[in-house]
């Protein structure tokens, strides 16, 4: 199954950041931002937002001198020996900390072996999940973790899925038709959250973002109840900002 490529910032921030990680690695008694900077050639600007994020998520930190070396978690993803299960840890103090900063329920889900799987949650008394009343598998074509996930493949993708699952109308909002749905997932842009106000379930309005990263399709997804809808963009926003760490952890 082919997908599209397109380049979003998430994904060229991870690049980068990884990028970063490496030289950052290579030198045990710590690299100045100004050394990074010429290896990298990325802007200053760029590159003082990515130092920000990986301090914030422990990745590197700064000596006496205010030269970069390796953070705790890195030393811990090189020294584990159960190295998946620290990533998982460190995956989910991410997504528990970008739940807290939104104020909202969030999600990973992937697109494997022709279906929408949610892989990752973190919710909690105040942000409480959405209820999968409808199984997520048969209803890509209206929530908004289905909807990004779609947007990721190519036509024949997003056909070959539809045909497994029929439309069916789950709100009044919900959109049955295959041609309507198509165009509007061919007009989505790379770098906007797809949302879903009411389309998978009255009460409840989501958002995702795609962290795609080589050929595996994923998305980060929020959801609110109804009468928090009018923060939705705002969160949404805050999702797309998000998104990097929470790819980082899973690129690493």
């Amino acid at each position: 199954m082919a997908l599209k490529h397109e380049p979003t910032t998430p994904q060229h921030s991870v690049q980068n950041a990884l990028r970063v990680l490496e030289i950052v690695a290579r030198h045990d008694t710590g690299v100045t931002d100004a050394e990074i900077a010429r290896q990298t050639k990325l802007p200053a600007l760029r590159l003082t937002t990515l130092l920000r994020m990986l301090r914030r998520e422990a990745y590197v930190e700064q000596n006496a001198d205010g030269a970069y070396v390796t953070g705790p978690s890195l030393t811990r993803l090189g020294a584990a020996q159960r190295r998946d299960q620290v990533l998982r840890e460190k995956l989910q103090v991410t997504l528990d900390g970008l739940r807290d900063s939104i104020g909202a329920a969030v999600y990973i889900s992937r697109y494997e072996d022709g279906e929408v799987k949610i892989t990752d949650c973190a919710d909690g008394p105040g942000t409480p999940a959405v209820n999968e009343w409808v199984d997520f598998r048969s209803s890509a074509h209206a929530s908004a973790v289905g909807k990004s996930l779609l947007t990721q493949l190519d036509l024949n993708g997003r056909r070959d899925h539809l045909s497994r699952h029929k439309m069916a109308r789950l709100t009044s909002r919900t959109i049955t038709n295959e041609r309507v749905l198509l165009n509007r997932l061919a007009a989505q842009p790379a770098t906007v959250p797809v949302l879903d106000l009411q389309e998978y379930a009255v009460g409840t309005v989501c958002a995702a973002v795609p962290i795609t990263a080589g050929s595996a399709v994923g998305c980060l997804a929020l959801s609110l109840p109804v009468e928090h809808a009018h923060r939705l963009r705002e969160a949404a926003e805050t999702l797309n900002r998000g998104a990097a760490p929470v790819l980082l952890s899973l690129a690493i």
